[in-house]
């Protein structure tokens, strides 16, 4: 299984940019959680995971500093 494309998470809404992030902590909440309890079977997945999350708050991060930069050439 191949790492998800950063492209992928540029083409989300707002919205959905937002429910991703939450879903894929809750999955490395589960991942730990499978950890702890000795019955991960797949531990790539938590690279998988953490990738996709860095990805998604990228992506994120990127939105906000852009709408703040725009909003404060409209200002001035």
């Amino acid at each position: 299984m191949a790492l998800p494309k950063i492209s992928e998470a540029r083409e989300l809404t707002d919205e959905q940019l937002v429910q991703e992030i939450i879903a894929v902590k809750k999955q490395l909440f589960q991942l730990r959680l499978q950890k702890a309890t000795r019955q991960l079977e797949k531990p790539h997945q938590f690279r998988h995971a953490r990738h996709r999350l860095a990805q998604l708050l990228t992506v994120e991060h990127e939105r906000k500093r852009a709408s703040v930069s725009q909003a404060k050439s409209e200002a001035e």
